[in-house]
């Protein structure tokens, strides 16, 4: 099955305003932007790579790293939207279209891997997103943005089969400030990547934004509000690895360290 990525960039973030051009240190010590460690990651998969943004800066750090950058309207509201408009301005033919968002640079390529054999295994399958079970640590610096009253990563909950019941930026299901509840970590970190058949790309553009979508600021969750199931692939990250969206000033740190213990140049 033929698939593509595409990373969708803005530089007016509301929480973070020229967030993709951000530099970020590596284990080496050398400086890439966010938008270039994010291309880096998606060229990892061999998949092409393409980048949609609606700005002069990050077309030109796009033509620096030498990625293929299609021009998209400032309307877009979120990432699912540029990603369905830059599909129709490039006339791109994949079967499947992976968003790979651009504040994800710790992403590696086998959760790609995983979305897009979870979409070649099942044909009915519309949409497709990872979750990774949190590590203690990881519930902790959840609970640390919560406390601080900081709205960043998210989380998810699954049926029995998969399918998503709900994407929340509170700390879902509620521990009670726990990391391991009955000897296990009971709560999932969802993974900003999403694998679309070009129909549900279509059909999405097509529908308003719905109250959860407008309260969370969640725009998975328009599939939810108008009956498309979800499913969601659990992936494990590497041995000591960690999984982690710059989102905040403060995750520059965090990501730096990842990047330092991951030795990732």
């Amino acid at each position: 099955m033929d698939a593509c990525i595409v990373i969708p960039a803005r530089h007016a973030s509301t929480r973070y305003p020229g967030k993709p051009l951000v530099g970020l240190r590596g284990a080496t010590g050398e400086v890439r932007s966010l938008l270039a460690r994010s291309v880096a990651a998606a060229r990892a998969t061999g998949l092409p790579v393409h980048v949609a943004t609606d700005d002069d800066r990050i077309e030109a750090e796009a033509d620096r790293i030498g990625v293929p950058c299609i021009r998209t309207s400032p309307d877009c509201r979120n990432g699912t939207e540029r990603v369905a408009e830059a599909v129709a301005v490039a006339g791109l033919r994949a079967g499947v279209i992976v968003n790979l968002q651009g504040d994800a640079p710790l992403t590696p390529p086998h959760f790609v891997a995983a979305l897009v054999a979870a979409m070649r295994a099942d044909p009915g399958c519309a949409m497709a997103t990872p979750a990774l079970r949190c590590t203690p640590e990881t519930v902790g610096n959840l609970l640390a943005d919560r406390a601080a009253g900081r709205v960043g990563a998210t989380t998810v909950v699954s049926d029995g089969a998969g399918r998503a019941l709900y994407f929340s930026k509170e700390v879902l299901p509620y521990t009670g400030g726990r990391g391991i509840v009955d000897g296990v970590v009971p709560v999932f970190h969802h993974v900003g990547l999403y694998a679309y058949r070009p129909e549900a790309l279509q059909a999405y553009v097509g529908w308003a934004p719905g109250t959860l979508e407008t309260i969370e600021g969640l725009e998975q969750l328009r599939f939810l509000e108008n009956g498309v199931p979800v499913r969601v692939v659990e992936v494990t990250a590497a041995p000591g690895a960690e999984f982690w969206e710059l989102n905040h000033p403060v995750d520059v740190a965090r990501i730096e360290a990842y990047l330092a213990a991951s030795g990732i140049a």
